[in-house]
């Protein structure tokens, strides 16, 4: 009779733990997203609770590892105790072999198993269950909890928290699906996820690019100069271009010229002028989004820690980060600057953003120290290369095509690795 009664309590100490390794493989593993979609569209109570339980992971991990380690060394001690008293000292070698086989198969390897293969709906099945282990251990969890976070504060180490885990988790998922079906909708969410990374400076429009006026110029001249703008928005400056004092607002700008023809003069155009807005050139394109959202603005003059104009910024040019180039009618670039050649190569503008050529070609040129492909060059030659000069770095070969005076108008790109694989 205690034979037996010892042999069944070996067994259920097995098959607990096979339950404990099962759950704890799909609590790890399931889907808070599908659980979620199941308990709001399908009524699944057991999707409820198992979200209740997911919300705290570390909470339900404890409990599977302590039910697994109750199971496991009562189940080992019982063995151990019954061959010890069948076949003396050697018993223990016997239970510890016969022990570690069960416990490896039945009690980690097929439960674990299938719970990897049945991740979602094997959670539902064991939420019940596994929410009142939850329970009864509690008390031991809340120690055992205590003692993990003071070890952790004793050897320095720092959690992620729970936000950090979900944007690098879904980041990850974004990284990992390869369909061509979605593939641009698949960078624009990257592109999303990097918007608090990418400062203002790196997409802006460069104070040499910008369209502006001199409010020292005659008034017919200023009307002149706002007629042919395609702009809604001219930043106005005196003495200096880097000196601007305020913006015209295009469309309120011409209706009061036409409706004040007779009586305009320079004076009542520059009360005219609303007051800029400078921003940091170290502000991030989800800060800068943000605050164009809450000014219900979508124009900012970028400066520098000195407060020297660097560019201008626009949402659009925020909206361009996540989608890509916009075409419209203030548009300017040439469709010939950017092309490709028979040879596979890329004749490209020099000012073209760096981080656009490597999200258009999933290139990986460095743009975390420069901004446009013709400041990159500039840079690593040290100089101002001529015509026709060519130079290879970091895997690429460049050529320039077009240069007019110090600035590189054109340049032929060709990555050396695709080159070498023809």
């Amino acid at each position: 009779m205690i034979l037996l009664i010892t042999l069944c309590s070996i067994t259920l100490a097995i098959l607990f733990s096979g339950f404990f390794s099962c759950a704890e493989s799909a609590m790890t593993g399931a889907s808070e997203a599908y659980m979620a979609d199941m308990d709001k569209n399908e009524h699944d109570s057991r999707a409820g609770m198992m979200l209740k339980i997911l919300s705290n992971r570390r909470q339900a991990v404890i409990t599977t590892l302590i039910g697994n380690n109750i199971c496991n060394t009562l189940g080992t001690a019982l063995s151990t105790n019954l061959l010890v008293n069948m076949f003396g000292a050697e018993g223990v070698a016997y239970a510890t072999l016969i022990m570690t086989f069960l416990l490896l198969i039945y009690g980690d390897m097929l439960p674990k198993s299938y719970a990897v293969e049945n991740i979602n709906r094997t959670a539902l099945r064991i939420a019940p269950l596994i929410k009142f282990w939850i329970w009864l251990f509690t008390p031991i969890v809340f120690i055992l909890q205590f003692v993990v976070n003071i070890s952790f504060k004793m050897f320095g180490i720092k959690e992620k928290s729970s936000e950090e885990m979900d944007i690098a988790e879904i980041r990850g998922a974004i990284d990992l699906y390869d369909g061509n079906e979605i593939k641009e909708e698949k960078k624009m969410l990257k592109s999303i996820f990097d918007l608090s990374e990418v400062p203002v400076y790196d997409v802006m429009n460069h104070r040499n690019n910008i369209y502006s006026i001199d409010i020292d110029a005659p008034l017919n001249e200023i009307i002149s100069r706002v007629e042919e703008s395609q702009y809604s928005r001219i930043p106005v400056y005196r003495d200096k271009p880097e000196n601007i004092i305020g913006i015209i607002m295009v469309k309120n700008f011409l209706k009061y010229c036409l409706n004040n023809r007779d009586k305009l003069d320079k004076h009542k155009v520059e009360k005219m002028l609303i007051e800029p807005w400078f921003i940091p050139e170290t502000t991030s394109l989800l800060q800068q989004m943000q605050a164009f959202r809450q000014r219900r603005e979508h124009f900012a003059l970028v400066v520098d820690e000195y407060g020297t104009l660097e560019g201008v910024v626009t949402l659009e040019d925020i909206l361009e980060e996540i989608v890509g180039n916009i075409e419209d009618e203030t548009d300017s670039r040439p469709a010939e600057d950017f092309k490709n050649t028979d040879d596979g190569c890329y004749i490209v503008d020099g000012q073209m953003p760096i981080r656009d050529l490597n999200r258009e070609f999933n290139w990986d040129l460095n743009d975390d120290e420069y901004v446009t492909i013709a400041g990159y060059l500039l840079d690593m030659t040290e100089s101002i290369p001529e015509e026709g000069q060519k130079f290879a770095f970091d895997g690429f070969e460049f050529e320039i095509i077009k240069r007019e005076r110090q600035k590189l108008k054109q340049i032929k790109i060709r990555k050396l690795d695709e080159q070498r694989k023809d």
